[in-house]
């Protein structure tokens, strides 16, 4: 048994807040339960996500957006791989993100998203989960703000029109592995400002502890997994904690099917200015950065820009 905070959003933030703050300093991850996305719109979005990965490789490939960093669209099995990894992850994911009006300021930070038309209700579920996302996302950082000693909402600006993506994951059966020493996602930590997982019930997700031991994630089923990524251990000067973490192969018969998951990495927007904040500064802090910049410099670690 871990102290990992799993905790019901359902209750009021100020009750959670400091929980959630502890286990975000200690683990950079928490458990977040009553999370208000509707079982039946997670359903819809599982049936959905595995209808498209089962389509013949050449129609998804056709969704392949070339120069475009992986954000929108299909991206294939073998491409993506860890800061510092030798090999690729062993995944083929499709990403969902925000679809901006034309004119809008930051129109140009943020391609159009496209839709397999194979797939009956695909567009229309995933916009609806990806607008749950957000609401979940919002409950989560106005937590965060009252742990920081902020104004609840304090993050709804640093987010609004964010460049948030939501990434459906499919890593296949381990039969016929390809990389040697490829595991299904290698150890990393997220570039955004919080990751929200859905399907973290299969074995796999497992955090790096301070100790240097990994630690297995193992949440009740229907539970979004929430950790800490890079922009917000930037502006917190290390004061929340962005965790290397990955996800193993498992073994026995869990080895020979495909795992799914949903993550929704939610940023801020792009021309939000990264500066730590001041009750968190010290001579070691970082410099500032605009959050588009440093999102450019770490996917290029990642071999998708």
């Amino acid at each position: 048994m871990t102290d990992i905070a799993s905790v019901s959003i359902a209750r009021p933030l100020n009750e959670v807040a400091d929980e959630l703050g502890r286990s975000f300093a200690e683990y950079g991850f928490a458990v977040i339960r009553d999370h208000g996305i509707p079982r039946e719109l997670i359903e819809r979005a599982e049936e959905k996500s595995k209808a498209f990965f089962a389509l013949p490789e050449e129609v998804k490939r056709a969704y392949i957006l070339e120069g475009g960093g992986g954000a929108r669209g299909y991206t294939p099995f073998g491409t993506e791989k860890a800061k510092d990894a030798k090999v690729h992850d062993l995944k083929e994911f499709w990403h969902v993100g925000r679809d901006l009006p034309e004119g809008h300021e930051l129109a140009e930070y943020m391609a159009p998203n496209i839709w397999p038309a194979e797939v009956d209700g695909f567009r229309e579920t995933f916009e609806q989960l990806y607008a749950a996302f957000e609401e979940a996302g919002d409950k989560v950082l106005r937590a965060i703000a009252i742990h920081l000693g902020l104004e609840e909402d304090f993050f709804v600006p640093t987010v609004k029109d964010g460049n948030s993506v939501m990434r459906l994951l499919r890593y296949p059966p381990l039969e016929g592995a390809e990389a040697e020493g490829a595991i299904r996602a290698a150890a990393h930590g997220d570039i955004n400002t919080i990751t929200l997982l859905l399907g973290a019930e299969e074995a796999g997700l497992e955090l790096l502890k301070a100790d240097g031991e990994w630690l297995a994630i193992d949440p009740p089923g229907g539970a979004l997994v929430v950790n800490i990524g890079d922009m917000l251990d930037r502006l917190t000067n290390g004061r929340l904690r962005s965790t290397t973490h990955r996800v193993v192969n498992p073994s026995g018969e869990a080895a020979y099917r495909a795992r799914y998951s949903m993550p929704f990495f939610l940023h801020f927007r792009p021309d939000y200015m990264i500066e730590t904040l001041p009750s968190c500064a010290d001579e070691n802090s970082p410099e500032p950065i605009s959050s588009h910049d440093y999102l450019l410099q770490r996917l290029r670690e990642i071999n998708l820009a």
